[in-house]
């Protein structure tokens, strides 16, 4: 039975042009040593599996060969590069930093280094993972690393380059190696598979480029695992079963629940990927770059960051035609506040639907904001833009501020046309025994209820609009126009209003705007005092909020607010002891009698 070699080694790069995903760097490396220019010391950085020892091996093998290519290229039949391939080379020394990291392990080094080559130009020595020499190491280096023999060349692997010292950054020649492209790993797994004669989906291995993470060696052991299981046939669906990765159509097939406003639709998807023993969570990370890939196919110059099979691609173009990009925006927001809070949870799965039942309801108040002219009435919960069915004229309507002696019944209807600002002629009155005229009530714009959504009372009810024009220009102007007087009272009930709803997103603010008081001046001018610079800049952040809620709840848009910081700010400080006592002494003298008889002193 023959030895395994496992694919990341056998299918490991052996030239400058077959090294994936680095193109600068080996064409750097390779002008390098056209121009005769090599450094005496090089620092390959960079995250796993992305090249940085593979291409120290070339270097080092390239620079010894007798018989360069025109491409600049190891020949692979010179002595020298016999020896490399067969793992025999005594000009090339490969050092693991993390067990050699003693001064002793450097001094030993720095021996080695006075030898001259028995074979080729160059010794080269290799350090892996250099980060993990100590501190002392790296000083007992300093002086051969700057100065080393003509035939000494070093090159430095990490990847953890913040970890080394500037001393040591400061003679090296810096190669920061980037992680290798989704379409890059695809492409070379095709390779391995051809070469290995198996038949493999694009679907499938874009899946396991995706999985790596960036990383070659990650891909490649991937590979070697699932070809160990399925056989000589990758598919995607054997691919998503032994890697424990969420189908893209789960994805594809819960946006589009969300767009039609579909929750219990919506419910059922969740609840099918969690049979599939899928986590929460799990489906909180897909879903949000499956957003993530929507967004950026929006638009042509960011497409090519979409990292998918063609195939795929085609469909997240097809369903981002679909989607605007505020919606987009608000439920890759939600999704990442779920997403951050998920942990945290008593009721994850409860957490995660409401969530998504939060996506579904967006997106049937947009519908109610992108048709103005459609009639909208109150809202309920199931849907915006669904009427409210007219009650029995029997049953009263729910009066907004308790009244001391029981109300007359009222038509609501008419309860609802006084909310929404329309009023109802006296003839129209069914307690008078007129009947209700048959004339259309004139529809609601979303805007003007948005803000009664947080509160079961209202200040003011909404002035109806007056003027001819149907278009938004003329409700725009007729807002503009509108500046109905109010009380300081009344000031004072919506300012602690807004105030309630900042309590848990911003405490710092709800306790400030609880604590003070806002003074009403001419011109419906709104001053308010803060205690320092932070909450100023805070308030200003939530002024366009503020201003809107202020001014829908009085029916008055012409206000304005103007912020202050209070100037001479006593800085609070801790009392001493004596402090304290004489403050003691001021509102009660017989302290101080009771200490000079008991023989009591105060430290200081």
């Amino acid at each position: 039975m023959e030895n395994f070699i496992v694919s990341a080694r056998k299918y490991r790069p052996q030239t400058f042009d077959t090294v994936v995903g680095q193109k600068s760097i080996t064409n750097t490396l390779k002008n390098a040593i056209k121009n005769n220019q090599l450094a005496q010391a090089f620092l390959f950085c960079g995250p796993r599996g992305v090249g940085k020892t593979t291409c120290a091996r070339i270097l080092a093998k390239t620079i010894n060969c007798k018989n360069i290519s025109s491409a600049i290229e190891a020949c692979d039949h010179c002595p020298s590069c016999v020896s490399f391939n067969e793992n025999a080379s005594f000009n090339i020394y490969e050092l693991d930093g993390a067990s050699n990291n003693s001064v002793d392990d450097i001094r030993t080094l720095v021996d080695q280094v006075r030898i001259p080559p028995q074979m080729g130009r160059y010794k080269v020595y290799i350090i892996d993972e250099v980060h993990m020499l100590s501190a002392s190491a790296f000083n007992a280096f300093l002086k051969t690393l700057e100065e080393p023999p003509p035939y000494a060349k070093f090159i430095l692997a990490t990847t953890e380059k913040h970890k080394i010292l500037p001393t040591i950054l400061s003679r090296c020649q810096i190669f920061d190696f980037k992680r290798i492209t989704v379409d890059d790993i695809a492409g070379h797994l095709m390779h391995v598979a051809e070469k290995e004669h198996i038949t493999a989906e694009e679907n499938a291995l874009h899946i396991i480029a995706q999985k790596a993470d960036g990383a070659m060696r990650d891909a490649l052991s991937i590979f070697d695992q699932l070809v160990s299981f399925a056989g000589n046939t990758l598919n995607y669906n054997t691919v998503l079963e032994n890697l424990n990765v969420l189908d893209y159509e789960y994805f594809f097939k819960i946006t589009d629940q969300i767009l039609a406003g579909d929750i219990p639709g919506s419910l059922l998807t969740i609840n099918d990927i969690i049979d599939k023993g899928f986590e929460g969570q799990h489906f909180l990370i897909g879903f949000g770059e499956h957003l993530r890939n929507l967004l950026v196919c929006k638009d042509a110059s960011t497409a090519r960051l979409l990292e998918t099979a063609p195939s795929i691609r085609n469909h997240y173009v097809e369903q981002a035609k679909r989607c605007q990009v505020h919606f987009l925006i608000n439920v890759l927001d939600i999704n990442n506040r779920c997403d951050l809070s998920y942990k945290i949870s008593n009721n994850r799965r409860l957490h995660l639907e409401l969530s998504v039942m939060q996506m579904c309801a967006l997106v049937l108040w947009q519908d109610g904001d992108q048709a103005p002219s459609k009639p909208v009435a109150i809202p309920p919960i199931a849907s915006v833009a669904a009427p409210v069915p007219a009650a029995p004229a029997s049953s009263p309507a729910r009066a907004v501020v308790p009244e001391p002696a029981p109300a007359a019944p009222v038509n609501p209807l008419q309860a609802i046309q006084q909310t929404a600002g329309v009023t109802t002629p006296p003839s129209a009155d069914p307690a008078a025994g007129a009947a209700v005229p048959k004339k259309p009530v004139e529809p609601v714009k979303m805007r003007d209820i948005k803000h009664d959504f947080n509160s079961t009372t209202s200040i003011r009810k909404p002035v109806p609009k007056t003027g001819t024009g149907s278009g938004m220009a003329d409700d725009d102007q007729a807002l503009n126009e509108t500046a109905t007087p109010f009380t300081p009272d009344e000031l004072i009930l919506c300012w602690e209003e807004f105030a309630d709803s900042l309590k848990i997103s911003s405490p710092h603010l709800y306790s400030t705007l609880k604590s003070s008081r806002p003074v009403l001046n001419a011109g419906w001018n709104i001053e308010f005092t803060l205690g320092n610079k932070v909450l100023e800049e805070e308030l200003t952040m939530r002024k366009t909020e503020m201003m809107e809620f202020l001014r829908s709840r009085l029916n008055n848009f012409k206000i304005q607010l103007t912020t202050h910081i209070a100037e001479n700010l006593k800085s609070a400080r801790p009392y001493t002891d004596k402090e304290k006592f004489d403050q003691m002494v001021q509102k009660n003298p017989a302290l101080n009698s009771l200490k000079d008889e008991l023989g009591l002193e105060i430290e200081y």
